[in-house]
């Protein structure tokens, strides 16, 4: 209990802090862009809307590679590129970036995906009365598939809690970055359990607000 009490509860709430603030910025910046980015793909892949199935191929290569580096080995090859956009590679904006760039392309295919599920019938009605492709997209597509949408945001925050954790490989700053410096490096096994158990419940409050809200808009 001693232990407990003498923990350093102060630099706890600063990296709880930063974790928080990467965790809302990378969020914000990774539905910005994954979202078009989901949206273009479904758009184009063949037989829908749009149908372009090279523009198609090219935006899932891409889609695919970056998905498929380690986020650690993605961080490390970012850093120049990071540098150049934010000033640094360290702290909270160092490690934005990099996450953003990480989750991005995985929130567009859970998009993609959601798009896919909606029913074929409901954008044939809507094409017979007229409705361009925008009205389409957002008018019919994106309200029937907000679940999935939601469903698919809640992943999305749930791994970026992962990624800000693994940030601190590289001195990103919050929990990871302190669970390693004083958890790791020194040996601290109390800092390192308080740290996980934070994640944890991060974790946990992000899924549990994500399944109300897909419940709340499944039930309408």
């Amino acid at each position: 209990m001693d232990e407990l009490l003498n923990l350093d509860w102060g630099a706890i709430g600063e990296a709880t802090y930063d974790t928080l603030t990467m965790l809302g910025l990378s969020m914000v910046f990774t539905v910005l862009i994954g979202l078009p980015l989901g949206i273009i793909l479904f758009v184009t892949s063949r037989g829908q809307l749009l149908g372009q199935p090279v523009v198609y191929a090219l935006l899932s290569l891409v889609v695919n590679v970056l998905r498929s580096v380690p986020f650690v080995i993605l961080m490390i090859m970012l850093i120049p590129f990071t540098r150049l956009v934010v000033g640094t590679s360290l702290g909270v904006s160092g490690s934005i970036p990099p996450l953003v760039i990480a989750a991005a392309p995985f929130f567009a295919r859970l998009v993609e995906t959601s798009l896919r599920e909606v029913d074929r019938g409901v954008v044939e009605a809507a094409q017979s009365m007229g409705a361009t492709y925008w009205q389409i997209v957002s008018r019919v597509m994106l309200p029937e598939a907000r679940p999935g949408l939601i469903a698919g945001a809640t992943i999305t925050a749930v791994t970026l809690v992962s990624y800000t954790a693994m940030s601190g490989v590289i001195g990103g700053g919050g929990l990871g970055d302190l669970a390693i410096r004083f958890g790791y490096q020194r040996f601290q096994t109390l800092v390192m359990i308080v740290t996980v158990l934070l994640l944890l419940v991060l974790v946990q409050i992000l899924q549990s607000l994500g399944d109300r809200l897909v419940r709340k808009f499944q039930r309408k």
